[in-house]
């Protein structure tokens, strides 16, 4: 057994097993507090919560709590595991919202024979929770899942893998558009992937001014056009009127390749044959669509990102998932919606352009992060996230008439 393997199951299996355990946020340590905490106490705010059900946000955790909740059906790059084996992943999930954003989460794997019975699974334990991050659920169940999920509850529903994806997408790529003097209304993009990240993502960037008709969306039988038959309703969104038929076809002239799709799948002759100054990025994970040193060997003047953390420009979620949840919860929103996410896009792309404090750039051994072409995108322990992104969400949530409160609750401190 590798090193490395051996560090990862020993960091879950000691010195108690899993990453998460629950605490007790009131003193419990006299008969007196005791007979609070419980009966008879604790009936006083089950009949404020009877009177009115939003008395739940003040009496309980409601409002403090996420379901991160799975079938296992698509798990990192490992798959259909089932969701027993998702639970190391969700836990990890949980880790990543109380670390970065002070919010609790119970990891919630579901066993379900169809969409519907989790979809009815997850509407029947919603009352427990102040928002849904629905997780590793394969393409095209998870469009479905959402869409009735949000329909269903008026707690904010999250599918971080189209949402939270295509949020740091957008931020990194309008900054790299700005250091490459282009313009999002103007500029071809070919998608790599046609999944939940692919598509969630192609749909944010035409509210922000991508043209439709500008996209090349790739998926394993080439590009998605109007022509094929095989195409699903989420696929069909982006069908090109083109004679593009294969990835190379349409990465020629191209001004942006955003890869979410496997390994090694772009050659650095498709590199060499986009347009000038051109923008790639290659997320699969944990290894690239083409390796950063290839790329930048093909083309001296491109922008490249990943999602290693070992590269510059990582497109990370914990960007993005906490911030935007910890805006939505604090204005006890009923939805996360497109304003809101539009706005964490723009706080994002905005913090990537301001001077990097000094611990931050200790963090990362002193590295000169400076807005350029190798720092679009802001780190994950920049302390500056936890207020920028989630006022940004919170008062998008207000402006756009989804939040049950006029102003922004003080927030349970975070870690970062």
């Amino acid at each position: 057994m590798s090193e490395s393997k051996q560090a990862a199951l020993d960091y879950h299996a000691l010195p108690t097993p899993g990453k998460i355990a629950t605490r007790i946020s009131k003193p419990c340590d006299s008969q007196r507090e005791l007979s609070l905490a419980y009966t008879p106490g604790v009936a006083e705010p089950v009949r404020e919560i009877v009177a009115d059900p939003a008395n739940a946000w003040r009496y309980t955790g409601k409002g403090n709590l996420v379901a991160v909740v799975t079938d296992g059906s698509a798990v990192l790059g490992l798959g259909k595991t089932g969701p027993l084996a998702a639970k190391p992943v969700m836990e990890g999930k949980a880790v990543l919202f109380k670390r970065f954003a002070g919010i609790d989460v119970f990891d919630i794997e579901v066993q379900a024979a169809s969409p519907e019975e989790f979809i009815r699974t997850v509407q029947a334990i919603s009352p427990t929770f102040g928002g849904i991050n629905l997780e590793d659920i394969a393409a095209p169940h998870c469009f479905t899942v959402e869409r009735e999920l949000r329909q269903r509850l008026e707690i904010p529903v999250f599918h971080d893998d189209q949402h939270g994806t295509a949020v740091i997408i957008a931020a990194g790529l309008l900054n790299a558009l700005q250091l490459q003097e282009k313009r999002l209304e103007e500029v071809k993009l070919v998608c790599l992937g046609a999944g939940a990240a692919g598509i969630a993502s192609m749909r944010l960037l035409c509210r922000l001014g991508l043209q439709r008709d500008n996209i090349r969306l790739i998926d394993r039988h080439g590009v998605i056009r109007s022509q094929r038959e095989d195409l699903n309703e989420y696929k069909r969104e982006f069908a090109a009127t083109t004679c593009e038929r294969t990835l190379e076809e349409a990465m020629r002239g191209a001004d942006v390749l955003i890869g979410v799709s496997g390994p090694g799948l772009i050659s650095p002759e498709m590199v060499r044959s986009m347009a000038d100054r051109p923008i790639l990025f290659a997320l699969s994970n944990p290894d690239p669509e083409i390796h950063p040193a290839q790329a930048r060997m093909a083309r001296g003047d491109l922008i490249i990102a990943t999602g290693r953390s070992d590269y510059p420009n990582q497109v990370n979620n914990v960007l993005g998932f906490p911030f935007i949840f910890r805006g939505a919860l604090d204005v006890r929103a009923r939805c996360i919606n497109d304003a809101m996410n539009i706005a964490a896009v723009h706080a994002l792309a905005d913090l990537a352009q301001r001077p990097v404090p000094p611990e931050v750039r200790e963090i990362y051994g002193g590295r000169p992060l400076e807005f350029g072409k190798e720092y679009i995108i802001p780190t994950p322990f920049d302390p500056r996230l936890i207020e920028l992104v989630p006022d940004a969400v919170a008062n998008a949530a207000i402006e756009s008439g989804v939040s049950r409160l006029s102003g922004r609750l003080h927030s349970p401190d975070a870690a970062v």
